[in-house]
């Protein structure tokens, strides 16, 4: 875990000791701007980016960790939500924008952080917000984890349409359509029948020489 680069040295050292006073930050990445918010209180900076603290009001999900490669995502409902957070809910195009939970160490009785690391990164697919008389407004984001891109299928294709949309100017597949019936010589002797020294040597078949690229 240590050679992870969104584990720090301090939070190495924090997950070791018996006592520890964490936080939890979730950023959630609008287009128009970026709503950050921690479930402790008042502000702090974490990564050099500043978190409103929510307290009792935000809640997680259970994050599931196994030795299987598969996405499990996660959901986060804030309560009591504020004016300008639900006019992002009901007006930002959210999908497939990214959400990013981060564990935060504080120096014993301070609020002052000492070590992160990021323990989920998704991407938000689906907001609802509810309006009960008593709690008053509450908003959920369901998240999918980054890993189900893995079960998508890819349009894209080793050719050097594909490769330019990708990366515009390059040409590293710009000869894969030639070589695909092409017939290459590797290491096959060429020779005539089986009559001895005086048979007739066959002359190999043609092939082609692909120009060096630019």
């Amino acid at each position: 875990m240590a050679t992870r680069p969104d584990v720090d040295a301090t939070a190495i050292q924090k997950l070791a000791e018996e006592h520890q006073q964490i936080v939890y930050a979730l950023k959630l990445e609008f287009d128009t701007e970026t709503i950050r918010i921690h479930s402790g209180l008042g502000e702090l900076t974490i990564d050099g980016e500043n978190y409103t603290g929510a307290g009792t009001l935000l809640s997680i999900s259970d994050i599931e960790d196994t030795v299987e490669l598969k996405s499990s995502g996660v959901t986060f409902a804030l309560s009591g939500m504020n004016a300008e957070v639900l006019g992002y809910a009901l007006t930002e195009n959210y999908q497939n924008r990214i959400a990013t939970l981060k564990m935060a160490f504080l120096s014993g009785g301070t609020d002052h952080v000492v070590g992160t690391m990021t323990i989920y990164v998704g991407r938000m697919v689906q907001i609802n917000i509810a309006d009960d008389p008593d709690s008053g407004a509450s908003i959920t984001v369901q998240t999918e984890n980054r890993l189900i891109d893995l079960r998508r299928p890819s349009n894209h294709r080793y050719t050097k349409e594909s490769q330019n949309y990708l990366h515009a100017g390059d040409t590293s597949l710009d000869e894969v359509t030639r070589i695909q019936n092409m017939q290459l010589l590797w290491g096959r002797a060429y020779g005539g029948g089986t009559g001895g020294s005086n048979s007739p040597r066959s002359e190999p078949p043609p092939y082609e020489v692909i120009p060096d690229l630019p």
